[in-house]
């Protein structure tokens, strides 16, 4: 049998993505409407997992957005994501957003989020992607840390399927 594919994470790995703010982002507190913010983060954690798998991929599961600090008209919003782990069809895609000043260039971190999406075939059926290598130490924390939330994610969805005596959503 041959070994199993891997891909390293630099492969599929989104740095600083740009996108400046305009009016229409804006929620009526004057600040970036946050679900924007999150459907650019689910579109650039795809591209991140079809890189990655070679494959049509649909989002499974989304945790742990936290909303950092606001961001705000005349901002410009840099989207980093890179996968940070991958288990039979599913992978584990991280995204951090900062804002930047356009005029001074200070940022800030915004956003964290993690999205798990599942590789599929022609035949809408998960199928097995690539194992991750990771290339620095910061990618290697980032993978042992995928383990721990797939547990907490595995753990909370059991559990919640005991208590309500039904199969797990």
């Amino acid at each position: 049998m041959a070994d199993k594919p891997s891909k390293p994470v630099s492969a599929s790995a989104i740095e600083k993505h740009v996108y400046k703010v305009f009016p229409n982002d804006m929620n009526s507190h004057d600040t970036v409407f946050g679900g924007m913010i999150m459907a650019k983060c689910d579109r650039l954690a795809l591209v991140v997992a079809e890189r990655h798998s070679a494959h049509v991929c649909v989002t499974a599961a989304v945790d742990s957005i936290h909303f950092r600090a606001p961001a705000k008209g005349n901002d410009t919003l840099l989207f980093s994501l890179s996968l940070n782990r991958s288990w039979g069809s599913s992978m584990e895609i991280g995204a951090k957003v900062e804002a930047e000043n356009s005029y001074t260039g200070d940022t800030r971190h915004i956003l964290s989020a993690f999205f798990t999406f599942v590789a599929l075939d022609e035949h809408d059926s998960p199928v097995e992607v690539p194992d991750v290598i990771t290339e620095t130490c910061e990618q290697q924390r980032r993978y042992n840390n995928a383990q721990i939330r797939r547990e907490g994610r595995l753990a909370t969805r059991k559990q919640l399927s005991s208590a309500d005596g039904q199969s797990p959503d």
